[in-house]
Formats: structure tokens, sequence, C-alpha cells
């Protein structure tokens, strides 16, 4: 039998062997701030107070690996020999500040181990006890931690939601730790950003049934309709996705404490299912008891529908939306096979029907109305989703942009919201799906769009030469821009020396691009 050999160049290998070293150096930085950390939990009794008035034991506060942050500027320096080492601000622990001098990012905060699926500390949450924001603080993007790509309390989680063959999906550190207090050890959370492909595939790995927990009002209800978008092109017939609206005021801390955990069992068990949920959703928002009604409602549905993959689930759903608008089902397979397909189109929370822009009705678990405020969808050139799309899957091409190529973008009206995002991305120097989305104010157009690539941009992470293909656009965009110039130039009569010098330089510049 042949031995598969590695076929990898030496330069790659290497690269490879260093990346690794950088991982495990990392790694070995964060562990040494976790032990600190929980040392420090020991000696803290405004934190172990904290803790208690939570519910919180030693046996969970130890099972999660619960620390404290001391509200001292330099605190690790205590726990590192070199305080000064470069590697403590990659790791995210501590930040230098532009004249040089340093202190812990952490401080005053029960801190939060965040594990990858292998048991090692990749990151960590902080929340605040006393006065101050944020009340919750991430470690930044790094070498060895992603917030679009983690998910809390899954390596503790594990064995828990084998023995329930289900992971309940909730929003922040303490639903997860206060459940797995109250008997529910099955939670994740995604770190309080939008959940992203990356966190649908570990989940499906974890298990086929996943279960989102949100509150019922309308923020809850987008986050959930956000959760869906991203879910729709992995699903599988052997896959259940489900959504649990919790009544306003509640969270599943709270819930499970005021009415117990065989209430929450029971919660969970009469959960919506995804496939109603989408209904309910495009239903609510037409007249179905009127063709122009049902003709939107068609309308709005069909780029949704047009991502789900092959197989019964989808059949079973097509057939199911094709009775309730009243169409055939080949009549509706008619409209969809006009769509882009899975994963390319999808659709903001919107108001439901009969309500205005401003104002859009929302019902929570207990059948209350709840008021807020909605954008509707706004129209993207498919040269701007082409171009969001790239940058949203490689945002470090922001880094390379030049002068030249920024003045392209600025020519063009239809590249807007390209242009909004790579200010976004320079100032806030995120680099990863969920930190862009959870920077990106959630009621802009331009997050809006952003959820709704956010499902397909996986796709972009494959291409061979991301810098040749934003290189490509950048370079038709300069071409059709100097070609109208060119045509206005002609419209306008070349009747004078200077506007044939103009069409004798667009001329020569179009030439120059055509042959690159």
């Amino acid at each position: 039998m042949q031995v598969p050999q590695n076929t990898a160049s030496p330069a790659t290998r290497q690269r490879a062997a260093q990346r690794k070293d950088e991982q495990s150096a990392h790694v070995k930085v964060l562990e040494t701030a976790q032990t600190y950390f929980k040392a420090q939990l020991k000696k803290s009794p405004e934190a172990i107070a904290y803790l208690k008035s939570r519910g919180m034991t030693g046996e969970i506060a130890a099972l999660y690996g619960l620390g404290w942050a001391p509200d001292d500027r330099q605190g690790l320096a205590s726990a590192f020999t070199r305080y000064e080492d470069p590697l403590l601000v990659e790791a995210g622990l501590v930040i230098e500040s532009d004249d040089g001098r340093r202190y812990d990012r952490f401080r005053a905060r029960v801190m939060f181990p965040i594990r990858n699926t292998r048991g090692q500390i990749v990151g960590f949450g902080g929340r605040i006890i006393g006065r101050g924001e944020p009340k919750y603080l991430n470690s930044p993007e790094t070498p060895v931690f992603n917030k679009g790509q983690e998910l809390y309390g899954a390596w503790e989680a594990r064995q828990a939601i084998r023995s329930d063959a289900q992971v309940v999906v909730v929003e922040g550190y303490m639903d997860v730790v206060g459940l797995a207090q109250l008997g529910i050890g099955n939670a994740v959370a995604t770190l309080g950003t939008a959940t992203t492909p990356d966190h649908m595939r570990k989940l499906i790995r974890l298990t086929d049934r996943i279960v989102f927990s949100f509150d019922g009002d309308a923020a809850g209800r987008r986050a959930a309709w956000r959760a869906l978008q991203t879910s729709l092109p992995l699903l599988k017939d052997d896959l259940s996705v489900r959504f649990l609206f919790l009544p306003a005021g509640h969270d599943p801390d709270t819930y499970i404490r005021e009415f117990g955990q065989a209430a929450f069992r029971a919660c969970l068990k009469d959960s919506v299912s995804l496939s109603a949920f989408l209904m309910d959703e495009l239903g609510n928002r037409h007249r179905l008891d009127e063709p122009e009604g049902r003709s939107a409602c068609s309308h709005e549905g069909a780029p949704i529908l047009a991502q789900l993959p092959a197989g019964a689930m989808r059949r079973q759903i097509l057939n199911e939306f094709a009775q309730m608008v009243r169409l055939t089902p080949q009549e509706l397979d008619g409209i969809i096979e006009q769509q882009p397909g899975p994963g390319v189109v999808a659709t903001v929370y919107r108001s439901p029907a009969g309500v205005g822009p401003s104002e859009s009705r929302a019902q929570d678990f207990g059948g209350t109305a709840t008021k807020t405020t909605f954008n509707r969808r706004r129209t993207v050139a498919p040269l701007a989703k082409r171009l969001l799309s790239l940058l949203l899957a490689h945002p470090n091409l922001v880094e390379s942009l030049g002068e030249q190529q920024l003045d392209v973008l600025e020519s063009d009206p239809n590249l807007s919201l390209v242009r909004e995002f790579i200010v976004l991305v320079q100032g806030t120097g995120a680099r990863h799906l969920g930190a862009l989305l959870e920077a990106a104010d959630a009621q802009t157009d331009l997050a809006q769009v952003l959820t709704d690539l956010s499902a397909d941009i996986m796709g972009q992470t494959d291409l061979p030469d991301p810098q040749s293909e934003w290189e490509d656009a950048l370079g038709r965009i300069e071409l059709d821009n100097l070609k109208r110039a060119q045509a206005a130039l002609v419209v306008e009569g070349l009747d004078d020396p200077k506007a044939i010098a103009q069409y004798q330089e667009l001329a020569r510049r179009i030439h120059g691009l055509k042959r690159n």
C-alpha cells in the first residue's frame, strides 16, 4: 500500500507550521490569563456575591471556568513575567495606547473563557457587575478567535447536547450558565453576533435538532428572521430547526426561575418549526384574502424559498406555500426557477400587512402587540451585490485600496453601499462577518443588505485570487465610466481641440484597460 505524500511546497508547509506555532503561543497566553482570572475570583467577595445573586454555585462556576478581572489597570502584570510582551496585545488581553502605555482590556468584570471545539481557550467574554459600558465585552478578533465562528458553551455542553439530542441557542453567556445551573445543560450562545453560516455548520455538527430561543419582542423576531435566513441554504431532510419565543420581559434564565425547568422544557417542545415561522411571517405581511396580496406574498417569498436545497423538506414547504397563495406547485416552481438560486437572495424583517413603514406589529408570546421601526427593503444593483459579497468574504481587500480605485467607486451612484461598507471596515477594524454585522447599525440599509448576503459569502472564500477578482470588477466599472464619458463628448460635439484631446485621452485609457 502506497503512503500518500504531502504535495505542499516547502514554503507552504513552513507557513502552516508558523501559523500552528503562532496559534499555540496565543492559546498558551490565554490559558495563563485564565489561571489568573480564576484565582482572582476566589479573592473577590464582590464577584462571588454577584454570582450567588444570579443563583450560581461553585460547581457551575468551575464547570464553565468563571473568573474575575479586578479593577486594576495592569493586573495581568502579576501573571506574566513580561507585561510588555507583544503577544499580550495580539491575544487581546492588553491594550496599547498611541503613546505606548499599556493597560488590561478586561477590568472589574466576571470572566467567561470561550473554548473552541477542542476545548482550547481562544478568547474571553467579560460582564461588568457595576455601572459602566459595555455590559458585555468580548476579546477582539485574533489569529485564534473569530466571534462569527465560535459558540460559547459548546465545549461544556457537548455531553448534554448528546443526551438531550438537541441544542438550545440563546443570546448571552449568563443565559448559558444560568440554564446549566437550573438543569438545562445543552445551551450555547453566539457571542452577541447575528447567527452566521459558520455558527450553523457547527450547530449541525453537534446535533440534528436546533432550537433558537429569542425574546418575543420585535428585536427577538428580527434576530430569529436572520437566523432563519442563515439556516435555509443548509437545511436537510433530517435536520430540525425550531424557534422559541418567550413571553415579553423574560429571557431563558428568568423564565425558568419563575416557572421551573419542566415549564421551560414544555416550551421547547411547543417551539415553532422553521416552516411555520416562515409561513406566518410571510403570510402576516400581506392580505391573503385578495389577489394583490397573494401576488405580493409570492413575489416576496420566491427569492427566500429559492434558497432551500433540493429534497423532501423543500418540496413540503413549497407545497404548503403554494396552497397559502392559491397557486399550484407547478406554478410556484415556475416563479422560483426565475430566482438566482440557493443562498443568493434573502430579505430583511419587514412590517406585517396594513402597517406603515414607521410602525409595525410583532405578536409576543402572550398575544400583545409590540411597536418598533423597520426599514423597507432597498434595491441593490447586481454589481454592488457582487462587490459587497466579495468584500464581506475578504474584508482585508479594503487595506489595498488606492486613491484611483476609490475614485472609481465614487464615480458610480449605484455603489453608495459599497462605499459605506468600506468606511465601516476602515472605521471599526472589523475583519469577520459576525463582527461586521455587529458593527453595522441594524436599522440601516447597509446592515440589511449585509445580512441578506451573509448566507452566500462562504462560497466566495474559495476564490483562487480574490484580489484579482476585485481588481477585475473595478476595472470593468472604470471601463464603463470611461465609455459613458466618451459617449457624452460625442453627443456634445467634438468641435474644438479641447474636446478632441479629452476624447483621445479617454480612448487611450479605454485601450489600456482592454489590453490588461
